[in-house]
C-alpha cells in the first residue's frame, strides 16, 4: 500500500538529463568500439539469463513449496483435536463436511484421512482416484511428497494424529500449478531485469570508453546510494562537476518516496490516515468513546466561551478525529454544553472548521461523584500509578463506574450506523466498555488504549474487582499500551487472575474464543503542531514572557508545564530549584522556573492538599531566595491555551518534565515540536513513557533532588552546539512518529485483523 518506489523511483532514474549539444561529439566515438561493446553486453545479458533465471525460479519454488508445508501444519495444528474427537465418538462421525468446509480455501486441492490399516476413510469430492493411502509416506512424523494426478502436480502432506485404535494419518493435498505460474514469473522478471542492468552496464560501459562525463556520473552514482540509505547529500560538486539543485531534488523525493508503510520511515499525515481509511478499511465508520470532551462550552459573564482542556488524551485524539472524520462520545461536562448541541445532543466540531461530530452524554452529580472521581481518580489512577498514594475503592463507586460504562455503551450502539464500526475506547474510564460494546456489536472492531501505566500484577491485585475489569478489556480487538513493559505486566495479570489462553509469542489473550492482541503503540502529537502555526519568533517570544511576568532580558527561564496532579512531580523540581540556588547563590536573579499548573479534580482531598502545598513550598522558597521584585519561582495555577503553552515552551532555556509515573507525558514532545530554532534542553524523567523514546533529553531522578538540581545547572550551562544536536535528533523522532502514525498503526492492524476474520467466516 505504502510502497512508493515504483512509479516515481522509476521516473528518477530515468531523471531528465540529456546530452544535449554534446551529441554530434559523441557520435564520432560510436562507431567500431560501441559495437564491441554492444556486443559483448549482450552475450554477457544472454550467459547472466540463462544462469541466473533458473536458479531464481528454484528459489521461489522452495519457497512457495516451504510456505505451503508450513500452512499444512499451521491448518493440521488447528484442526488435529476436532478431528481426533470425531474419531474417538462413540457413535461414530463423519468428517466429511468438516474437511469439505475446510477445502473451500482456493489453495487447498483436498483433504482425506487415511486409517492404520491403509483405507481411505474420509476424502473431499476433489481428492484424486490415483490417490491411495498405500502410496503416500506415513510415518511417526510429518511427512510431505509431490505426486502427478493427471497434469497436475500435488503437494501431498500427511499428518499422524491419535495413534491408537482410532489413529490414522491427516492428508491436506495442495494444487502446486500457482507455484509453476509464480516461478515462470520469476524468470521473466529476473531476465528482463538482467537486461535493464547489463544494458545499463553497457551505457557505462560506453560513457568509459568515450571518456565523457567520468567524475559526474561517479557523484551521481554516490549521490544515489547515500540517498537509498536515507544519508543527507553534504556536498553540491565534485571535481569540478557541479550537481543542479533540480537533481538534488529529484533525489531527495526518491529518497522520500522509497519509504515504506513500516511506521518508521513513512511521513504519516492527516492524509495518509485519509488514504489508509479509504484503501484498508473503505468505508469504515470510526467511533471514538472518551470521558474528556474536546470541546467545552462554559458560560462566562452571560456569554458562552469555548475552552480547549489541557489533556494528554484531547491533544493525541483530536488531530486523528479530525483526519478520520468520525464520531466522538464523551461527557458533556460544561456549564454551557446543553445549550449548544441539538436535539440529539450532537454538535460539529472544531467550530472554526467542522470535520467530525461530538456526542455528549450526560451524567447526574451522583454518577459523577461515583463513577469518575470515586473509581476512576480514587481507585484506579493511583492504583496504576506508583506515587505512593493509596488507592479507596467503595463497593458504591463500583456500582456507578458500571452503571455509566454501560450508558455509553448504549450510545455507542445508539450512534453506530454499521454492524461492524472501529470503536476506538480510552483510558481507564471505560474498563468495562469492550465488553459492553462487543455483546451488541460482535462484529465491531474495538481498540482500547490504556493511557496510564498498567501496574505489576501484585499491585493490580489490590483492586476487588480485578477479573470484571480485565474481563472488559478482553472484550477488545486490541488493547495498546504505551510500552511494551505496560503490555507486559498486562499478560502478567491475566495471567494470574483470568482463566484464559495466553500466546506470549504473538502476545495475544484467548478468552471466550476471542482473541484479543496486546500491542504497545507510544502516543504521540500532531506534526506539525497547530498551535506553532500562530506563534511569533522566538526572539519575540521571549520578549512577551518577560514583558508579561516582568523578567530582565539576562534571566535565563526553566519551565513546567502540566495538570496539577501528584503524578507530575511539581513539588520535586521546585525543591530542585531551590536545591541549585542554595548550593550555587550565583544563580540567583539569573534563574526563574515558571510552573503553569492547570486545575484538575479540585474536588479531591489529595489534590486540594497538592495545590496547598504547592502554593506554601512556592512562598517559602521565594522568601529564602527572593529580594526586591526578584522571585525564582512563579506559580501560576489556571488553565493554559495552546498558544500560550508554546509561547512558554519557545521563549524557555529549560523544560522540567520530571513525572513521578506516567504512561508517556506528550508535554515532553510538545515541547521538542515548539522548538523549531533546535535550541533549549529538556530535563526529562525516567519514570515517564517518554523516556523510552527521546533518549537525548537529560534524565533525571525526580526523587533525587541534589542530582535534579545539578542537571538543571548543567542545562542552563549547555553549549547551542549540544542543545541544537541534541534537539534536532528529538525533533526527527517526534516528527515521524506522530500522532498519525500512532493512530495509523492501530488502524492498520484493525484492518488486518478484520480481513482475517471475515476469511475465516467465509
Amino acid at each position: 500500500m505504502f510502497d512508493t518506489r515504483g512509479t516515481r523511483g522509476r521516473g528518477i532514474l530515468a531523471a531528465r538529463f540529456s546530452l544535449g549539444g554534446r551529441g554530434a561529439s559523441i557520435a564520432r566515438y560510436l562507431r567500431h568500439p560501441l559495437a564491441l561493446y554492444a556486443a559483448l553486453a549482450v552475450g554477457g545479458a544472454a550467459l547472466l539469463v540463462l544462469t541466473v533465471a533458473p536458479m531464481a525460479s528454484g528459489v521461489v519454488e522452495r519457497w512457495s513449496r516451504r510456505d505451503l508445508e508450513i500452512r499444512s501444519s499451521l491448518v493440521f495444528n488447528s484442526v488435529r483435536d476436532r478431528i481426533a474427537e470425531g474419531l474417538a465418538a462413540t457413535t461414530g462421525g463423519n468428517l466429511v463436511p468438516f474437511f469439505e468446509r475446510l477445502a473451500g480455501d482456493e489453495r487447498f486441492h483436498a483433504l482425506g484421512f487415511c486409517s492404520e490399516d491403509g483405507r481411505l476413510q474420509y476424502a473431499t469430492k476433489q481428492m484424486p482416484r490415483s490417490v491411495r493411502c498405500e502410496s503416500v509416506a506415513r510415518a511417526k512424523a510429518h511427512t510431505s511428497g509431490v505426486i502427478r494426478a493427471g497434469v497436475e502436480r500435488l503437494l501431498v502432506a500427511a499428518f499422524p494424529i491419535n495413534p491408537g485404535s482410532a489413529g490414522g494419518h491427516l492428508l491436506i493435498l495442495h494444487d502446486l500449478g500457482f507455484i509453476e505460474k509464480r516461478a515462470a514469473r520469476a524468470r521473466f522478471y529476473t531476465a528482463v531485469t538482467l537486461v535493464g542492468v547489463i544494458a545499463g552496464m553497457g551505457l557505462l560501459a560506453t560513457a568509459f570508453v568515450l571518456g565523457l562525463l567520468r567524475s559526474w556520473s561517479r557523484l551521481v552514482r554516490s549521490a544515489i546510494d547515500d540517498a537509498r540509505r536515507g544519508v543527507e547529500p553534504t556536498a553540491r560538486s565534485s571535481g569540478g562537476l557541479p550537481v543542479n539543485a533540480e537533481m538534488w531534488s529529484l533525489l531527495s523525493e526518491f529518497r522520500t518516496d522509497r519509504k515504506d508503510g513500516d511506521g518508521i520511515q513513512l511521513q504519516w499525515s492527516p492524509q495518509t490516515l485519509h488514504r489508509l481509511l479509504g484503501e484498508r478499511l473503505p468505508g469504515a465508520e470510526v467511533i471514538a468513546v472518551s470521558n474528556r470532551e474536546p470541546y467545552i462550552h462554559n458560560r462566562d459573564n452571560g456569554s458562552i466561551a469555548l475552552q480547549i482542556p489541557a489533556s494528554g488524551l484531547v491533544a493525541a485524539l483530536e488531530p486523528v478525529m479530525r483526519a478520520c472524520r468520525g464520531k466522538w462520545i464523551a461527557h458533556g461536562s460544561g456549564s454551557a454544553d446543553r445549550d449548544t448541541v441539538d436535539r440529539h445532543d450532537r454538535i460539529k466540531v472544531p467550530p472554526e472548521d467542522p470535520a467530525y461530530t461530538l456526542r455528549r452524554v450526560w451524567l447526574t452529580d451522583e454518577e459523577q461523584e461515583g463513577y469518575y472521581y470515586g473509581l476512576s481518580n480514587e481507585g484506579l489512577w493511583p492504583l496504576c500509578h506508583i506515587a505512593f498514594v493509596r488507592p479507596a475503592f467503595r463497593q458504591v463507586d463500583w456500582s456507578q463506574y458500571v452503571a455509566v460504562n454501560q450508558r455509553f455503551a448504549d450510545v455507542v450502539v445508539d450512534e453506530a450506523r454499521s454492524k461492524d464500526p472501529i470503536v476506538l475506547v480510552h483510558d481507564y474510564h471505560f474498563a468495562l466498555l469492550p465488553r459492553m460494546i462487543r455483546r451488541w456489536l460482535p462484529n465491531a472492531t474495538i481498540l482500547t488504549f490504556w493511557h496510564i501505566p498498567w501496574p505489576n500484577s501484585e499491585t493490580f491485585g489490590i483492586c476487588p474487582w480485578r477479573e470484571q475489569i480485565i474481563d472488559g478489556l478482553l472484550g477488545s480487538t486490541i488493547l495498546g499500551f504505551h510500552t511494551q513493559f505496560h503490555c507486559n505486566n498486562f499478560l502478567e495479570a491475566t495471567d494470574r487472575f483470568v482463566e484464559s489462553r495466553i500466546d506470549r509469542e504473538h502476545a495475544s489473550v484467548t478468552l471466550g474464543g476471542r482473541e484479543t492482541l496486546i500491542r504497545p503503540y507510544p502516543i504521540s502529537i500532531e506534526w506539525p503542531p497547530s498551535a506553532l502555526a500562530a506563534q511569533a519568533s522566538i526572539e519575540e517570544c521571549r520578549d512577551a514572557v518577560r514583558r508579561r511576568f516582568g523578567l530582565p532580558q539576562n534571566v535565563h527561564i526553566a519551565v513546567g508545564i502540566e495538570r496539577f496532579d501528584y503524578t507530575k512531580g511539581i513539588l520535586d523540581r521546585m525543591r530542585a530549584i531551590d536545591d541549585l540556588l542554595t548550593r550555587q547563590p550565583a544563580w540567583k536573579e539569573r534563574l526563574v522556573f515558571i510552573q503553569a499548573a492547570a486545575p484538575t479534580r479540585s474536588k479531591l482531598d489529595t489534590y486540594s492538599a497538592l495545590q496547598r502545598e504547592a502554593d506554601q513550598l512556592a512562598t517559602e522558597i521565594n522568601a529564602r531566595h527572593g529580594q526586591g521584585c526578584y522571585k525564582p519561582i512563579l506559580l501560576i495555577v489556571r488553565h493554559h491555551a495552546p498558544d500560550e503553552v508554546f509561547q512558554l515552551f519557545r521563549a524557555s532555556d529549560v523544560c522540567i518534565v520530571s513525572s513521578l509515573h506516567d504512561g508517556m507525558n506528550l508535554v515532553a514532545k510538545e515541547y521538542v515540536a515548539a522548538r523549531d530554532d533546535e535550541q533549549g534542553v529538556l530535563i526529562l524523567s525516567t519514570f515517564a513513557g517518554a523516556s523510552r523514546e527521546l533518549s537525548e533529553a537529560l534524565m533525571v531522578n525526580p526523587y533525587d533532588t541534589h542530582e535534579m538540581a545539578e542537571t538543571i545547572e548543567r542545562a542552563l550551562t549547555m553549549s547551542a552546539s549540544e542543545q541544537r544536536e541534541r534537539m534536532r535528533l528529538m525533533r526527527d523522532l517526534v516528527r515521524v512518529r506522530n500522532v498519525y502514525r500512532w493512530a495509523g498503526q492501530m488502524l492498520l492492524d484493525a484492518a488486518r485483523l478484520r480481513s482475517q476474520q471475515r476469511i475465516a467466516a467465509r
